[in-house]
């Protein structure tokens, strides 16, 4: 019981040295609103507002179809243009996509020859041009064999149909938006927990904790809840204020549930802080310290690339990161609505993981406060 008093006052002294240190409060307000929201609602993946432009030299039925077909909110209204000017657009960057509609091109496909369409793409709007050649294929493609113009080269006895029970538009916004709180969870528990272990010994007061009668569990312990309750609480309102309401997103899972796996990931992750700010002797040494270990956990954790596309062994050694297994969680309870009874395997490996951190920062911690 007296263990249990130490760690709760403890505790409130840590939340009450951050009430006083703006800094800090001014990154966590900026790390779980503008940096949630911005990214979210300001970056397409996908073809969004593209230009388009036409040269219809054939001035047919059909030509104008193939115009109609391209809509917002992927392209613009597509543009006429003459002919002559269309090497002058593209080089100037005016239209990401001018489309070259040569003479007599429905007379042609009525008559069972192959005519060509000239597709002029500006390849230095890479992403959009890329995927938005393809889009052009495919509503082309469609329009022709929905007007019966045209015929597949072959007949196949499988037909592939795809339907999204989640994010049915496929933003991929709503997705960024759960991964960039999924990372600054990440950043601020190692960053939290380590700031103020080496607060403490910078400004002397660790000195003044090792002459009362306190072990080196009560203070680990002490760090780690109250930063724990700073960044869940700040992770409820972001999803809340910034996700649902601002963005729009339609959260399919449990709440209460994705709240307790974000604490039992921070109870691994400041573990992890409190480690780093072991090895480190100022605070500077532990920003540098901490680059080489909060990128890979961020870049190859499975929120930015998937887990499948990397080499097998480095998929093994992923395994090892409470990240990798926050980010498995955090997908499927929030978009995909999974209880416990699915998530289990990755909770219990998230539990042995902050363990074994705990474990070894506390041996650590130990040995730095004896020295």
């Amino acid at each position: 019981m007296r263990t249990l008093s130490h760690i709760w006052r403890l505790g409130l002294k840590e939340l009450t040295s951050l009430r006083y240190d703006s800094v800090l409060l001014l990154f966590l307000a900026y790390a779980f609103t503008v940096a949630i929201y911005m990214p979210a609602a300001g970056s397409v993946i996908g073809v969004h507002n593209a230009s388009v432009a036409v040269v219809d030299e054939d001035q047919s039925l059909l030509s104008r179809q193939l115009a109609q077909a391209l809509q917002p909110p992927e392209f613009q209204t597509p543009m006429a243009l003459p002919y002559a000017e269309l090497d002058k657009v593209m080089d100037s960057g005016r239209y990401t996509f001018v489309i070259n509609v040569p003479a007599n091109f429905q007379a042609d496909l009525l008559a069972g020859r192959e005519p060509a369409l000239q597709l002029n793409v500006d390849a230095t709007a890479m992403s959009q041009a890329f995927m938005g050649a393809g889009y052009i294929g495919r509503i082309f493609q469609q329009l022709l064999t929905y007007s019966g113009q045209a015929q597949a080269s072959e007949q196949t006895p499988i037909r592939l149909t795809t339907r999204a029970l989640f994010n049915t538009n496929l933003e991929g916004g709503w997705f960024l938006a759960v991964i960039q709180i999924v990372n600054n969870i990440t950043i601020l528990a190692i960053i939290l927990t380590g700031t103020a272990l080496l607060r403490e010994r910078e400004h002397g007061t660790l000195d003044h904790l090792l002459v009362l009668p306190l072990t080196a569990l009560e203070i680990m312990l002490a760090k780690i809840w109250s930063n724990m309750l700073v960044v869940v609480l700040c992770t409820w309102a972001s999803l809340e204020i910034i996700v649902k309401f601002a963005l729009g997103v339609p959260l399919a899972g449990s709440m209460l549930l994705f709240l307790l796996v974000t604490a039992l990931y921070l109870f691994a992750s400041t573990a992890l802080g409190i480690f780093l700010a072991t090895l480190a002797r100022s605070t500077p040494q532990f920003g540098l310290l901490s680059i080489p270990v909060i990128i890979p956990m961020l870049l190859l954790s499975g929120g930015s690339t998937p887990l499948d596309s990397m080499p097998q062994w480095l998929q093994w050694v992923m395994q090892g990161s409470p990240s990798t297994h926050f980010v498995s969680l955090s997908a499927a309870i929030l978009f995909r609505d999974a209880g416990v009874g699915v998530v289990w395997p990755d909770l219990l490996a998230l539990a042995a993981i902050g363990l074994s951190f705990f474990a070894i920062a506390l041996g650590r911690f130990r040995k730095s406060l004896a020295s």
